[in-house]
């Protein structure tokens, strides 16, 4: 019975990762949305949802690569550790990710860099991208025509961002 019960222990040892994953990441963190939407506080809320998008994140991360991931000993390991520090109350780890990440990359949207546009081809096969759209503009309407619609959008850009700062304000 001795020999039984220490099998048992080592089962759940070696599977821990299999065992406590699911809880960590699912369980708790149904029963915390579940009692964040009962709840009127606007904190709870953020910290699941933001929760549950990195979760989706992960998840699709596992999805698209995950060939190379069978071959990381560590990556479940790697995953709990992850999870519990995006899903602890004391770490509040998905609230730091939102606060310092999410937010102002929505806040800014304007220092997003493109890495990569690809060239859509129209029907005749030219590429059809934003420096041709430009070079064509150049060649009907010429240069000072080109200078001018850009100095018309920034000023356009600024006067925007005025009026919405003045709405925020109420001036």
């Amino acid at each position: 019975m001795g020999s039984g019960a220490g099998n048992f222990l080592k089962v759940i040892l070696r599977n821990f990762d299999v065992l406590a994953g699911p809880v960590v990441s699912l369980v708790y963190p149904l029963y915390a949305s579940i009692k964040a939407i009962e709840s009127k506080s606007p904190v709870d809320d953020q910290q699941w949802l933001t929760y549950w998008v990195l979760h989706s994140l992960i998840t699709l991360f596992e999805l698209t690569f995950y060939k190379v991931l069978e071959w990381i000993p560590i990556w479940p390991y790697a995953k709990l550790i992850l999870t519990c520090w995006l899903v602890l109350p004391y770490f509040s780890g998905a609230a730091y990710v939102y606060e310092h990440y999410v937010r102002p990359f929505f806040l800014n949207p304007q220092t997003v860099n493109i890495w990569y546009v690809p060239r859509k081809e129209d029907y005749l096969g030219k590429p059809d991208d934003i420096l041709t759209a430009a070079e064509k503009y150049i060649q009907e309407h010429g240069t000072s025509e080109f200078e001018n619609l850009i100095n018309r959008a920034d000023k356009s850009k600024r006067n925007r961002g005025n009026a919405i700062y003045d709405e925020s304000y109420g001036y």
